[in-house]
């Protein structure tokens, strides 16, 4: 058996409810919204991103929903993390293609 240790950080629920009253939930890169493809269904739903990746700023750092979270879809939220360190929101704006 092997044993491997971690550093586990946990998210604060309230700085990401803020984060969605602050901002919305529409996806900061696509404008995706869930509520308005899916009605009530998808209605508030979205993923909160960390502008500064969470274990690189150390538990003792105050997260500011304002100012270090911004609300993306689950699609863009995987793309960001797509390679380490993540894309920026604006990196990934500029790489999404046209409509075909």
């Amino acid at each position: 058996m092997r044993q491997a240790l971690v550093n586990l950080y946990e998210r604060k629920p309230a700085a990401r409810v803020a984060c969605i009253a602050h901002y919305g939930a529409t996806c900061s890169v696509c404008d995706f919204n869930f509520g308005k493809i899916y009605g009530e269904i998808g209605e508030g739903f979205i993923h909160v991103y960390h502008l500064t990746e969470i274990s690189s700023i150390g538990e003792e750092y105050e997260v500011d929903p304002i100012k270090d979270l911004r609300p993306v879809c689950p699609n863009c939220h995987a793309m960001l993390h797509k390679r380490d360190p993540a894309y920026s929101i604006d990196e990934l704006k500029d790489m999404i293609l046209p409509a075909q």
